[in-house]
C-alpha cells in the first residue's frame, strides 16, 4: 500500500509540474503538453490502495474524473496511462480518451468524467459475474458530491434488489468543486445512504490506509462471498485545486492547512516505523516508485502523436442509405441531431 500511495503522489505532482508547462503566467488551458482539463487526487490515495490490495485483475473497478490513483492501486499500465494522459497514440485509448476517460482491460479498469456515470457499469459488472457463478466483484468509486445523483441512487437500488457483488466507495474530501459538502447535503455522512436500501453502511473517519484496508477487506469479502452490496465512505482530503488552475479562492486557509496536516502517506510510514520498518526501507521504495514515475512519463513524451486521420477510426457510424460495408462512411451517428 505504502509504495502504490507514493508512487500516486509522485505521479500527481509530476504531472502537475508537465500540465502548468506553457500555461504560465496567464493560464491557457490548450496550451502546453497536457491540454484541457487535469484533476488530480493528491491527498486520495489511502482510498485507492486500501480498497485496491483486495481486488483481482478479474475484478471491476469504476473511478471518477480523478481517477489516477485508484489506476495505479488496481494495477493499470502506467507508461500506457501516462501517454494516453498527453495524447499520444500508444494511450490506452490511442490519445483519444484523455485523463477523465482511462480504460484498462486487462485489469477491468474504466472511468469516467460524468459525476456517479461509474455506477450503473459498476452494477453491470456485478450483474455479470453473478450470472456467470464467478466470485469476481465490482468497485465503484464516487465522491462525496455525487451521493445525491441519480445515477447513484439508482444504482445502490438495483445492487440490492439483485443482490450483486459490489461494493460503492464514496471518497469525501470535504469539497464538491468549490462547495463545502454541507452545502451540497445534509448527510453528513454518505454511508447513511446505504440505509434506505438496506444495505450495509460504514464510514471511516479518518484518513487511514490501514483502516479503509480493514473496512473494504469486510466489504469486498462479504461481496466476494455472494452476501450481496457494500456502501464504504472513506476520508481522503485535497492537496490541490479541483482542477489544475483552480485558484481555490473559495476555500480558507486554515481548510488547506488542515488538509495538509492530515497525510495519509505519512500517516502510514509512522505505522511502518512502529512495526519495525527502517527509514532506509521507506526511502528504498520512495525512490523505486520515484523512478518508474519518471521513466512513465518520459517514455510517454517520446511517444508519436496521433495522425488526425485516426479521429475516424472506432467510432460508431450510421451510414447512408445506399453505402455498404466497403464504403465506409465517416457520417456520426444521428446526423445533424
Amino acid at each position: 500500500m505504502y509504495e502504490d500511495m507514493v508512487t500516486a503522489r509522485h505521479y500527481e505532482e509530476r504531472l502537475q509540474e508537465e500540465y502548468l508547462e506553457g500555461k504560465q503566467p496567464a493560464f491557457d488551458i490548450s496550451a502546453g503538453p497536457i491540454p484541457g482539463e487535469l484533476h488530480l487526487a493528491a491527498g486520495h490515495e489511502a482510498a485507492g490502495a486500501g480498497v485496491c490490495q483486495h481486488l483481482r485483475d478479474d475484478d471491476t473497478v469504476t473511478a471518477p474524473h480523478r481517477p489516477h490513483h485508484v489506476a495505479i492501486a488496481k494495477g493499470v499500465d502506467l507508461e500506457r496511462m501516462t501517454a494516453e494522459i498527453f495524447g499520444r497514440e500508444t494511450g490506452l485509448s490511442e490519445g483519444k480518451g484523455g485523463h477523465m476517460h482511462l480504460f484498462d482491460p486487462d485489469v477491468n479498469f474504466a472511468c469516467s468524467g460524468i459525476i456517479a456515470e461509474g455506477c450503473p457499469p459498476a452494477v453491470g459488472a456485478g450483474m455479470a459475474a453473478k450470472k456467470r457463478n464467478t466470485d469476481s466483484v465490482a468497485v465503484a468509486y464516487i465522491g462525496e458530491g455525487a451521493i445525491d445523483q441519480g445515477a447513484f441512487l439508482e444504482s445502490l437500488n438495483l445492487a440490492a434488489v439483485r443482490d450483486l457483488p459490489v461494493v460503492f466507495v464514496i471518497e469525501d474530501n470535504d469539497w464538491a468543486i468549490s462547495m463545502p459538502k454541507e452545502r451540497v447535503t445534509d448527510v453528513e455522512n454518505g454511508a447513511q445512504r446505504a440505509g434506505g436500501f438496506d444495505l450495509p453502511g460504514q464510514r471511516v473517519d479518518v484518513d487511514d490506509a490501514v483502516e479503509i484496508y480493514r473496512a473494504a477487506k469486510e466489504a469486498v469479502g462479504r461481496a466476494r462471498d455472494n452476501n450481496g452490496p457494500t456502501l464504504l465512505e472513506v476520508q481522503v482530503h485535497r492537496r490541490m485545486g479541483h482542477f489544475m488552475g483552480d485558484p481555490e479562492t473559495y476555500r480558507p486557509d486554515a481548510d488547506k492547512t488542515a488538509a495538509e496536516q492530515r497525510d495519509s502517506i505519512e500517516r502510514l510510514a509512522e505505522d511502518l516505523r512502529a512495526h519495525g520498518v527502517e527509514d532506509d526501507r521507506l526511502d528504498e521504495i520512495r525512490e523505486r516508485a520515484e523512478e518508474r514515475v519518471e521513466e512513465a512519463i518520459e517514455w510517454a513524451k517520446d511517444q508519436p502523436e496521433p495522425d488526425p486521420e485516426d479521429a475516424y477510426e472506432d467510432v460508431f457510424v450510421n451510414p447512408p442509405s445506399g453505402v455498404t460495408d466497403s464504403e465506409p462512411s465517416t457520417e456520426v451517428a444521428g446526423g445533424d441531431d
